[in-house]
This record gives structure tokens, sequence and C-alpha cells, in this order.
């Protein structure tokens, strides 16, 4: 990524233009700024990317953006860090979506609650009623009392 800072905490209506002017007032100097913007409807995600000359450059960007004040926030800056990879698994076979590699033979772990079966000592069919706390607690009512012993 060579001297790129990552600048996040952006409200969504910061342009390209704004950081270019924020960094010609602060006699910063930039090669290139990319405000990261959603493909569907083009608003900004609230961060950018903001490439420097030099390793000089880059960190007087960092020192005059970072925790630096914008409406009711504070700017996150920090050098960029490359993206993750997409690493193929054992075999040439793509890693699934939760990441963790595949044995040959295998079946890879489920990405999403979605996609897990029901659980086979699940005696309510998978609407067990929500735990409150830590630990079971006992019964809060006479009716709660009655559910109890009925189960």
């Amino acid at each position: 990524m060579g001297f790129t800072v990552f600048l996040g905490n952006l409200p969504t209506w910061v342009t390209k233009d704004d950081i270019k002017s924020w960094l010609t007032a602060e006699n910063l100097v930039a090669d290139d700024v990319k405000v990261i913007r959603n493909p569907e409807t083009q608003e900004s995600k609230g961060f950018a990317f903001i490439e420097a000359p030099n390793q000089e450059e880059m960190q007087s960007i960092i020192r005059r953006f970072d925790r630096a004040p914008l409406e009711d926030r504070l700017l996150r800056a920090n050098p960029a860090q490359p993206p993750k990879s997409k690493r193929p698994g054992p075999q040439g076979q793509p890693t699934p979506a939760t990441g963790a590699p595949v044995a040959q033979g295998e079946r890879p772990p489920m990405a999403r609650t979605g996609d897990r079966p029901p659980r086979r000592n699940d005696q309510h069919g998978g609407n067990r009623p929500p735990r409150h706390g830590k630990g079971r607690q006992g019964p809060q009512s006479a009716f709660a009392e009655e559910l109890a012993k009925a189960l």
C-alpha cells in the first residue's frame, strides 16, 4: 500500500474535495484521495484512503487528523493495512466464509447461524425461552412456577 493513510469515522457528507481542501489548509501533500462509497447508493461509507508521496508526509497527515474533532465525532487516521486476501484452502479449494481450512473429505463449517441444522437434543423445537442473567434462575411468579412443573 506504500504510503497510504486510512482516514475513518468520517460523516457521510465528506467528499474527496473536502479532504483535499483540509490537506491544503494544513500545508500537507497527497497524491490521491479516495472516499469509499456504497456502490448502490453512492453514499460515503465513512472512510477514505489518502495516498501520501512519502513516509514523512504520511506521518504528518496521521498526526494532524488522528483524533481530530469533526462535528460530534473524532476522526481516526492510521497507516492503511493491505486488504485481506481470500487464500485458497487445501488442494486449491476455497475456504468457507468462516475462514477455517477444510480438510479433504470433510464438510466445511457453517458460516451463518441460519444454515445450522436443528439440535438433536432440543426438546423445545428450537423455541427455548430466553435466559436472563447468569445461570438458571427460579420461577418469578405462580404462573412461571406452574409452567416449570409442567415442563
